[in-house]
């Protein structure tokens, strides 16, 4: 009875290894790869919003499985000819054609269900999961769930994320910062819906050679934000092959244990003047930025700041901060990163930690933000408590403060989660 109790007991606990090794391995290999390349696919604003969707679209494998599934076929052309019935039931009636635009939630709630039946973990969409999804880092917040879970989740952001958009640049629903990214159309204008019935016919010529289920609604997004003239999200891409490229390059070649810090980050502080390309702040900030430069404290400035005050102002802080560095400050070029995307303060610490992932920098290694007083010590006491509430993550861990205006930041790796709800710099 005791040699028999044993070999259930030993069984038991085999079969209990064998789970937690099994667990282990794919928590490991749900883990982003620094090594990994983003794929771009049909444009920068795409793949930026709504990487699950590019990766269905440009991965043959995985549109091979979707496009022959009959469930996924139907529910595609079931949006198109929601979208063709539109053109003769909505009339005057703007927001009849934009709610067909969006998915519903039982699209959503049917097309998760489908996929995660279609997932097999050595099929294309175990292989998508696998070397895409978790390798991208895009979905970290979901890297502790099960394949298909991550597979579910990654789909329904990427579903409200469309939604979310068509709902502020068609709808002139309110963004998370009205002044700066508000819808340029005038929604409620007599002739609104009439301007709908044309978008809604380009989005039908778009997706009729198409039976990928997404299609439809995602089109209808990438279109209100074009109509918007909401580019900014591709703007300067791709920088590791142009603007930034001096740079890229050059990090090959450093040798970290020389330095404090693996680069300066300078946040953007736009002009309130339209006419005024670089504000006296923002000069400020890279005068202070450029002399713990010379002081051999980071090998590298990231200027960060996008084309955001005032409204759809045509200057970039990143790009005319990094102007006067070079030219004004004779900082190197090679030594100046651009992030011409960052519209907050949030997403200058994210986004800078992105950069360091993306570009091969030491990860674990201690950045400097240098700025005024008043924001530096924002960086320092709310700021993560904002990030949380915007991107539900932090991306970034307070270090020491060096002086009062310079205090260290740590990268982390929730930096890489797309931010569904801000379309112009996910």
């Amino acid at each position: 009875m005791h040699t028999k109790q044993a070999l259930r007991i030993k069984h038991l606990f085999l079969l209990v290894a064998f789970v937690a090794i099994s667990l282990g391995t794919f928590a490991q290999k749900n883990e982003p790869d620094q090594k990994y390349r983003l794929i771009t696919g049909n444009g920068i604003i795409q793949s930026k919003n709504y990487y699950l969707l590019t990766l269905l679209q440009e991965i043959p494998g995985v549109k091979k499985l979707i496009q022959g599934d009959s469930i996924l076929t139907r529910i595609a052309r079931n949006k198109v000819e929601m979208l063709a019935t539109a053109m003769k039931d909505c009339q005057r009636d703007a927001f009849c054609y934009t709610g067909k635009m969006k998915f519903s939630d039982e699209e959503i709630k049917a097309v998760g269900e489908r996929l995660t039946v279609l997932y097999q973990p050595n099929n294309a969409l175990g292989t998508l999961v696998k070397d895409h999804l978790a390798a991208s880092g895009t979905y970290v917040l979901y890297k502790e769930s099960s394949p298909q879970e991550l597979l579910q989740k990654a789909w329904e952001q990427d579903a409200g994320g469309i939604n979310f958009t068509i709902g502020v640049y068609a709808e002139g629903k309110k963004p998370n910062y009205p002044l700066i990214d508000s819808c340029s159309l005038n929604t409620k204008g007599v002739g609104y819906s009439q301007f709908l019935f044309t978008a809604t016919q380009t989005i039908i010529d778009d997706c009729k050679r198409s039976n990928l289920f997404f299609l439809p609604s995602m089109m209808s997004a990438l279109r209100f934000l074009e109509v918007n003239e909401r580019y900014n999200a591709s703007d300067y891409e791709p920088m590791a092959s142009t603007v930034n490229k001096a740079a890229v390059d050059r990090i090959k070649t450093i040798n970290w244990n020389n330095y404090k810090y693996s680069v300066i980050l300078i946040p953007g502080a736009g002009p309130d003047d339209p006419k005024v390309p670089l504000s006296a702040e923002g000069l400020l900030r890279c005068r202070i930025a450029a002399q713990r430069y010379f002081e051999g404290l980071a090998p590298f400035i990231i200027t960060s700041g996008g084309r955001v005050h005032p409204y759809k102002t045509i200057y970039s802080e990143a790009y005319e901060m990094k102007k006067y560095l070079v030219e004004k400050m004779k900082v190197p070029e090679n030594a100046v990163i651009m992030d011409p995307h960052a519209r907050h303060t949030t997403t200058n610490l994210r986004n800078g930690a992105r950069l360091i992932y993306r570009y091969g920098m030491p990860f674990n290694k201690a950045a400097l933000t240098s700025t005024s007083r008043g924001q530096s010590l924002s960086i320092e006491t709310t700021l993560a408590a904002r990030c949380l509430k915007e991107f539900n993550t932090t991306p970034f861990k307070v270090g020491k403060r060096l002086s009062v205006t310079e205090v260290e930041f740590y990268p982390l790796i929730a930096s890489l989660q797309i931010n569904p709800l801000e379309p112009l710099d996910p």
